[in-house]
């Protein structure tokens, strides 16, 4: 999805544009998640670009991207650009003992707290 979205509609409401800006990235995003993934891959990752317009796109993360619609809107911005592009992911294993799962210590096992 490469996309200016405007935010100023002659004869809609603000809100309920930025809403509907909103709920169609979501609805782009799961249907992404349900095609099929090609072998060896074990979930769809995403490359994300936001910006005012295309030319000063920058990479953002996924998670962050309603945040930087919310500041565009709150700052009274007219459009704002969102660039998303899935790619097959491979997850990669955990070093052994290098964080605290949910207060249980991976080295010993112990519960914190306790």
């Amino acid at each position: 999805m490469r996309k200016t979205f405007q935010l100023h509609v002659e004869g809609k409401n603000r809100d309920r544009v930025l809403d509907a800006v909103k709920h169609e990235i979501r609805k782009y995003i799961k249907r992404e998640r349900r095609r099929d993934l090609p072998e060896g891959a074990d979930f769809w990752d995403f490359d994300c670009r936001f910006g005012r317009t295309k030319e000063d796109a920058a990479v953002a993360h996924l998670s962050a991207l309603t945040g930087l619609i919310n500041e565009v809107a709150a700052e009274g911005g007219a459009q704002f650009y969102v660039e998303i592009l899935a790619k097959p992911g491979k997850r990669q294993p955990r070093a052994a003992g290098a964080a605290e799962v949910h207060g249980v210590d991976a080295a010993d096992g112990d519960v914190e707290g306790a």
